[in-house]
């Protein structure tokens, strides 16, 4: 059975870097799943850079809303997937007005199809900072800490990043590099 991961750390805390390094030590058909929407010009040029600075390394599979779809299409394919992020894909949700819960309930369901193909999820940790003051951030907030709590209850590794250092919340330890590290 694959070792699923779930990254978690706040907004430039390195934890994409880290993510694709792990990745690309734990497979040699390593796959990156973008839930992005380039909505506006900083967002293309984000995700045009992105595209760039990976191109080599990864095949690059875009899909702002149907994930547990694509991980099933594209596990037969890789070793390895990397998604990336899943509070955007929650933004992209509740945007088309989709239930949240249910579909990350569909996420874990195609989680646990996937064997021979390991999956790491990346996300935003929001819910650390102040008591948002309108309805639908405090909505988001909770809708990525209950999502976050489901998926790492299911995945084997868990990770939250800062400063580009990860700390092991669950299984394996790691350093920065994404490779495991004997515990003393």
């Amino acid at each position: 059975m694959a070792r699923h991961v779930l990254i978690l750390g706040g907004a430039r805390s390195g934890k994409t870097g880290f993510a694709e390094r792990f990745a690309l030590g734990a497979g040699r058909r390593p796959a990156y799943l973008a839930t992005a929407e380039a909505m506006d010009e900083e967002m293309r040029e984000r995700v045009e850079n992105h595209q760039r600075m990976r191109d080599q390394l990864f095949t690059t599979i875009e899909e702002p809303l149907d994930l547990p779809r694509a991980l099933l299409a594209a596990a037969g394919d890789h070793d390895v997937i990397l998604v990336d992020c899943l509070t955007l894909w929650i933004s992209n949700l509740l945007g088309e007005g989709a239930s949240v819960a249910d579909a990350v309930d569909m996420l874990e369901a195609a989680m646990t199809q996937i064997d021979e193909c390991r999956i790491i999820l990346v996300s935003n940790e929001v819910g650390q900072g102040i008591v948002p003051d309108n309805a639908l951030a405090r909505m988001f907030r909770d809708l990525a800490g209950s999502t976050h709590q489901q998926l790492a209850e299911a995945c084997s590794d868990v990770y939250f990043v800062t400063a580009g250092l990860p700390l092991t919340l669950k299984g394996q330890v790691v350093g920065a590099s994404g490779r495991p590290v004997a515990r003393s």
